[in-house]
């Protein structure tokens, strides 16, 4: 998948925040291994199948990469539909509360270290919904590293429930969710530096522990 280039380029800004992400994701990796090996056992005796969830997604410029997340579904369970709606049967019971608190996402540490992600930015989609991006959005969006928080992660932290009082889930996505999402891409790629994302950081956490 193939998409252009759009937004200013600001190299400095760009070699600063790369630096900030191995440092940060580094030192992560680092601290939290005991948090993974109690969260992979978990994962492992709660279900059958593995600790990881790989799904294709739509990286920097568009190409398609492998992210990572803690496994908090059935295995296969893809085949039922791409998006988690309201209380939906197929999420573990260890899954629930790795997405309530958002401890599913730390695999993508994996991803930053290997230059696919960035820690703040916008997050990577499935190739079905950037198909659905406007062109002049598509290319400013994917101009840049995805994130694996930015402020419409912060500010739409409920998108499963939203999702799960809609009639037509995935119309509601469409319509609803992704233009709001696609705003803040759009407003973040134009004004983004690293005092900024260390905001976005420190809000993620804030809206983690106080939801």
């Amino acid at each position: 998948m193939s998409a252009g280039v759009g937004g200013a380029r600001r190299p400095g800004s760009d070699r600063a925040k790369r630096c900030f992400d191995l440092l940060a994701a580094g030192l992560g990796l680092l601290l939290l291994t005991p948090l993974w090996l109690l969260l992979a056992l978990w994962i492992v005796l709660d279900s059958p199948g593995p600790v990881f969830f790989r799904q294709e997604r739509v990286g920097r410029h568009g190409r398609l990469f492998r992210i990572h997340k803690f496994r908090t579904m059935q295995v296969n369970a893809e085949r039922l539909g791409q998006l988690t709606v309201g209380s939906d049967q197929r999420v573990t019971r260890a899954g629930r509360l790795l997405r309530k608190t958002k401890l599913d996402e730390l695999p993508q540490l994996i991803d930053v270290l290997c230059g696919q992600m960035s820690l703040v930015g916008p997050r990577p989609e499935v190739p079905r919904y950037v198909a659905h991006y406007p062109e002049a959005l598509r290319a400013k969006v994917l101009a840049l590293r995805p994130g694996i928080t930015d402020w419409a992660s912060i500010r739409m932290i409920d998108e499963n429930e939203i999702l799960g009082r809609a009639a037509d889930p995935e119309q509601a996505y469409l319509d609803q969710v992704l233009p709001e999402k696609l705003a803040y891409y759009a407003r973040y790629a134009d004004t983004h530096t690293l005092i900024e994302d260390l905001h976005i950081i420190f809000a993620t956490l804030l809206r983690i522990v106080f939801r």
